[in-house]
């Protein structure tokens, strides 16, 4: 990784992580990436979580720093290493406490979902038959994070929750691992009226590279470059990243863990609901690991991007809307 080179930010990462993933992110150019510290885990098992990853960055300092501000990724870039920042799928930490939202702030938590894979006290999920939307609750999480300086990410939410946010969010909000539903229709994915009002209130989608939520467009490079065309054809070259996804080294037990937590005994296969295998970590060759995030800047500019726009694509539009969203002390 060099100081030249264009940064690449990855809006979302599943882990797990150890010193050999750190590796392959900067291989990749990854300046920073957003690492996933909670599916289902309630307040104590996220502190839990936060505690070991406290620990993880210490011991490979030499590659990683904590990143709580954009300041931070360009101190890490500069330093030729890869900030980590750290974020919840699911606002189940918060335990029915809006106080929590500032604790978790406090401790390094910097993106939360608002909801998984279930409906929940804050809004409705995009897997359930109806969709509530931002619920009471949930205006004043949104509020909340708004103030203390965390991201609101939507990737999971149901259209009408989804909808709502948007609008109630005094910030910018963001689909950190999503995509265009009308490029390939699964329930994970947006729809367009959605994708344009994130990119009207200034928010970001992170397109998604995780084959189960892509179709072809995950099949190569030049297959996805052109979902990120498309998509920019939608909302304008500032509002999409890049927000892979990945989790190259779970396996059973943590795919388990994502798609069924404590919740249910029977399959749940997740975002896999259309392949004919429930193996969610069959990937593609171009991307078996973030090593492979170095080509994209290439990709975009082979599929017709100018070099500001490729940049903007692959790094810059997450840098701004961390530089927007972020605060390092609760309140400031």
């Amino acid at each position: 990784m060099t100081g030249t080179a264009a940064p690449v930010v990855d809006g979302l990462q599943c882990g797990p992580y150890d010193r050999e993933v750190f590796l392959q992110l900067r291989a990749g150019g990854v300046a920073c990436a957003t690492a996933t510290v909670a599916f289902w885990e309630d307040a104590v098992e996220t502190m839990d979580a936060l505690a070991a990853w406290q620990d993880l960055l210490a011991a490979n300092a030499d590659l990683v720093v904590p990143v709580r501000t954009a300041a931070d990724i360009g101190r890490a870039r500069a330093e030729g290493r890869t900030g980590i920042l750290l974020g919840a799928q699911n606002a189940s930490p918060l335990q029915g406490r809006l106080g929590f939202v500032r604790h978790f702030h406090a401790m390094g938590l910097r993106v939360m979902q608002l909801t998984y894979n279930n409906t929940n006290e804050f809004g409705g999920s995009c897997y359930e038959t109806t969709d509530p939307g931002l619920t009471r609750f949930g205006h004043e999480v949104v509020r909340e994070m708004n103030t203390v300086g965390m991201l609101v990410d939507l990737s999971h939410s149901g259209d009408r929750t989804r909808r709502e946010a948007i609008e109630h969010s005094a910030r910018p909000v963001a689909l950190t691992h999503a995509n265009p539903r009308s490029l390939y229709d699964h329930p994970r994915n947006a729809d367009d009226a959605t994708l344009k009002a994130l990119a009207a209130r200034d928010g970001v989608v992170g397109l998604a590279t995780y084959r189960s939520i892509c179709g072809h467009y995950a099949g190569s490079l030049a297959n996805w470059c052109t979902m990120v065309a498309r998509t920019v054809d939608l909302v304008g070259v500032r509002h999409v990243a890049i927000g892979t996804d990945l989790s190259p080294k779970a396996g059973p037990a943590e795919f388990s863990w994502m798609r069924k937590g404590r919740w249910t005994r029977g399959e749940q296969r997740g975002a896999d609901l259309n392949s004919p295998s429930a193996a969610a970590n069959d990937t593609h060759e171009w991307l078996t690991d973030a090593s492979g995030l170095a080509l994209v800047t290439d990709g975009l500019r082979a599929a017709g991007f100018s070099s500001d726009e490729a940049h903007a694509v692959v790094g810059g539009n997450w840098l701004r809307l961390y530089a927007d969203v972020l605060t390092a002390d609760a309140g400031s």
